[in-house]
C-alpha cells in the first residue's frame, strides 16, 4: 500500500471516529487492549498489553490514533496493562465464538462472492445461537458483525467466567458435534408388558432438546418423505446409505410404515432395522447442523477480539452490534457501511477490479483510474485492490 493511500485511510478513519460514539464492553478497565496501526513496514505490527487507563477514553483514543484494527480481551485482569499474561492476574473471561466465512463448509473462497459467503455465515450464526440459547440456556449474549468475514458472539453469563480452557473446549466439541455417538442420545424406560412377569426396556431417541431433538427431527422428516414415495423409489433411497441392501431397505420401510406413531415419540426399538436407520442420522445431522466455529478463539481465555463500533482495516466496514431480534434483517453489506463514507466520490487507481456488492448496489469495477463512491473506494483500498489517485493540480 502506498503512503498516499495509507494517509488517506487514516484521515478518513479519524473523520469517522469523530462522528461515532463508541460503547466499550462491560468491565472495560479490567481488560487488555490492543491495536494494529497503519504502518509502512511489511507484516503486521500489534501493539498490545495496554490498559484503558493508558489509552484513555475509547472514542478519544480512536480519533487520536486512527488504528487499522482495535481489540479488547475476553479476559478480565487485576492488572490488564502488565507486560506478560502471568503478571496480569486473571479474574475470568467471557466465552467468545468466532464464525469466519472463509473456513465454513460449503464456502469456496475465490468462487463464492463476498455476499454469498456472508449469507452462509449468517446461517451458521443462527445454528450457533440455537445451541447457546436452547441447549445451554445462556442469556447474556452479544452478537457482532466482525466488519470482515463473519460474526462474533460474546457470552457474558456469570457461570462461564471461571471456565478454564479445557472446559471451554468441551463446549466447542458440543456445538461442533465432535465425537457425538448415537448411544449418547438414547434414554431407556421400563415398560410393564401385558402378560409378562418381567418388565422390558424401551429405547427412546431423546426428542425434547439437544442433539437428540435435532437428530429426531431429521429422522422423522426423512421417514415422512419416504412414506410418501412409491415403494420402489423409497427402497432405492434407503439403499443410498452405506451397508443397506435391498432386503434390509424393504424391512426398514415396512417397519417405518407400521410404526409411524412410535417413531414420532422417539421409539427406535420398534424394529432393529429402524434403530439402524436412526443411527445413520447422527452423522448426517452433525454434518448439516453443527456450528463451525473457530476453536482457538473460544478456548483461549486471553483472546483479543475486535471492538464493536470500530472500523475493520481490511474492509472499511464497521464492526456492528446486532440486536437479537434484528439478525434476520441485518445486511452487513448495507448496514455496516459507515455513513461517513456516503455522499461523494473518490478518485482511485484500481489494480484488481471485479463485481462489488456494497451499499445496496452492485458495481462492476474495471482496472485503472476512475472515480467511485467513497465507500466502494475505501473497501477496495483497504483490501489492497486500489490506490488513492494523486490529486490533480
Amino acid at each position: 500500500m502506498e503512503e498516499r493511500t495509507r494517509a488517506y485511510l487514516r484521515g478518513r478513519f479519524r473523520d469517522h471516529y469523530r462522528r461515532t460514539e463508541i460503547t466499550p464492553p462491560p468491565a472495560a478497565t479490567e481488560r487488555e487492549w490492543g491495536y494494529i496501526p497503519w504502518t509502512s513496514s511489511p507484516g503486521t505490527t500489534m501493539v498490545r498489553h495496554r490498559s484503558l487507563l493508558e489509552l484513555g477514553d475509547p472514542s478519544s483514543f480512536l480519533e487520536r490514533e486512527r488504528p487499522r484494527h482495535v481489540y479488547f480481551s475476553a479476559g478480565r485482569y487485576d492488572d490488564p496493562g502488565a507486560g506478560s499474561m502471568n503478571e496480569k492476574g486473571w479474574r475470568g473471561s467471557d466465552l467468545v465464538f468466532d464464525l469466519d466465512a472463509d473456513h465454513l463448509p460449503g464456502v469456496t473462497p475465490g468462487e463464492d462472492s463476498y455476499a454469498e459467503m456472508l449469507a452462509t455465515c449468517k446461517d451458521a450464526l443462527r445454528r450457533l445461537l440455537d445451541f447457546l440459547e436452547d441447549d445451554f440456556a445462556f442469556e447474556e449474549l452479544e452478537v457482532v458483525f466482525s466488519g470482515g468475514r463473519g460474526y462474533h458472539v460474546h457470552v457474558r453469563d456469570e457461570r462461564v467466567q471461571d471456565l478454564e480452557s479445557e472446559h471451554r473446549r468441551e463446549i466447542v466439541d458440543y456445538v461442533r458435534g465432535i465425537g457425538l455417538e448415537f448411544e449418547e442420545l438414547i434414554e431407556t424406560e421400563t415398560v410393564a408388558g401385558l402378560g409378562r412377569e418381567t418388565p422390558t426396556e424401551r429405547r427412546l431417541l431423546e426428542a425434547d432438546g439437544g442433539w437428540g431433538r435435532r437428530t429426531h427431527q431429521r429422522f422423522v422428516s426423512f421417514v415422512d418423505d419416504l412414506l410418501e414415495c412409491e415403494e420402489d423409489d423409497a427402497i432405492a433411497r434407503l439403499q443410498e446409505f452405506d451397508g443397506i441392501g435391498e432386503r434390509r431397505a424393504a424391512a426398514m420401510l415396512n417397519a417405518a410404515r407400521n410404526n409411524r406413531e412410535g417413531l414420532e415419540a422417539g421409539n427406535v426399538t420398534v424394529h432393529a432395522a429402524v434403530s439402524q436407520l436412526a443411527e445413520r442420522f447422527v452423522a448426517r445431522t452433525v454434518e448439516r447442523e453443527h456450528a463451525p466455529i473457530d476453536e482457538p478463539v473460544t478456548t483461549d481465555t486471553n483472546r483479543l477480539i475486535r471492538l464493536p463500533g470500530s472500523l475493520h482495516g481490511g474492509s472499511a466496514l464497521e464492526t456492528v452490534r446486532i440486536d437479537r431480534e434484528e439478525i434476520d434483517d441485518f445486511d452487513p453489506l448495507v448496514d455496516a457501511v459507515p455513513e461517513t463514507f456516503h455522499g461523494h466520490e473518490v478518485a482511485v487507481d484500481v489494480t484488481s477490479g471485479g463485481e462489488i456488492e456494497l451499499g445496496g448496489d452492485i458495481f462492476t469495477v474495471s482496472d485503472g483510474d476512475q472515480s467511485l463512491p467513497e465507500y466502494v473506494a475505501m473497501f477496495l483500498m483497504t483490501r489492497g485492490r486500489a490506490e488513492k489517485e494523486k490529486e490533480r493540480t
